[in-house]
């Protein structure tokens, strides 16, 4: 897999914030700003998933 480059432009609360949450993890910012990322696709993706079996299913 390939990589792109993605600039974002945050401001200084938000940037702290995002610092702050990495740290706790022991990540860096663009390893944490990334895997949120991730997890989000994933979690909307499943839900997704989740949605469609109950529509197949006939289950409300």
């Amino acid at each position: 897999m390939g990589s792109e480059v993605l600039s974002l432009r945050l401001d200084r609360e938000l940037l702290e914030r995002v610092r702050k949450h990495a740290a706790k993890r022991g990540m860096s910012v663009q390893d944490y700003v990334t895997r949120t990322l991730i997890r989000d696709d994933f979690d909307e993706r499943f839900n997704s998933s989740v949605d469609e079996t109950r529509r197949f299913y006939g289950v409300s």
